[in-house]
């Protein structure tokens, strides 16, 4: 009779640690934190990609991610996204597996700090342990165009002043060709500018002791990044600077 009670208890210990095993691996998901109370499980219509099947977050909702980003570029450039929109490698937008379309997300580089907004519109990436792929203008802002990936950190925001609904920021938008210590030199660019049909600006900036030439404004980020593109040639050093 002892040797019996002895045995049920076994099996019942068992039994018991099988079970808080199962629980824990089925609430979890491995560099994905979820706030208290908030479900992981499916919340979605769920898709299958080369035989996985992703199940999409119904809300994004306190969501923070830790992982490896990457990129895609030209080779996609104006192909259709998974809700239907025309990939645009100048945008601000990216790529998730899990998280709802027109969630905003806070990128940062972990390696330098340097920090974006981004919009989901589309899934992947289905390589290795990617968790995000963003466009060529989101990954030269956060200094991963060289590497190719970088580790990111995710969090998803709120209201973001001047976002618009496709991702894009909506203000003043001026692209920097050139600064100079003589005025006559920035008055001279700006005027050939001028000449090639560009609004260009100079003027003096006091912290720095130098004149500065842009061309602009334009109403949107994307927009002063593909004229920053189109002159990258002939101005090599050219950056986006907002009013």
């Amino acid at each position: 009779m002892p040797n019996t009670i002895l045995r049920l208890l076994l099996v019942s210990l068992l039994l018991f640690c099988t079970a808080s095993l199962v629980s824990g691996c089925g609430s979890s998901r491995s560099g994905v934190s979820y706030p208290k109370g908030q479900p992981s499980g499916p919340r979605a219509k769920p898709y299958t990609v080369r035989g996985k099947t992703y199940y999409p977050l119904k809300s994004a909702h306190g969501f923070v991610e830790e992982g490896v980003a990457s990129w895609y570029g030209s080779d996609f450039h104006g192909k259709k996204t998974a809700n239907g929109e025309r990939y645009d490698m100048y945008a601000m937008t990216a790529a998730h597996k899990l998280l709802p379309f027109n969630t905003n997300l806070r990128v940062t580089n972990l390696a330098n700090g340097k920090q974006i907004i981004v919009r989901v519109n589309d899934r992947g990436p289905f390589v290795g342990d990617r968790i995000i792929d963003l466009t060529h203008t989101g990954a030269s802002r956060i200094g991963m165009i060289g590497p190719g990936t970088a580790r990111v950190r995710l969090e998803t925001v709120g209201d973001v002043p001047g976002l618009m609904q496709d991702g894009d920021l909506s203000g003043s938008f001026y692209v920097q060709i050139g600064a100079f210590s003589s005025q006559e030199n920035a008055r001279r660019l700006s005027a050939r500018m001028q000449q090639r049909g560009f609004k260009a600006r100079f003027y003096y900036a006091e912290l720095v002791s130098f004149w500065r030439v842009q061309v602009g404004p334009w109403s949107t980020l994307s927009e002063a990044e593909r004229m920053r593109q189109q002159l990258r040639s002939e101005f090599p050093g050219d950056f986006v600077v907002a009013e």
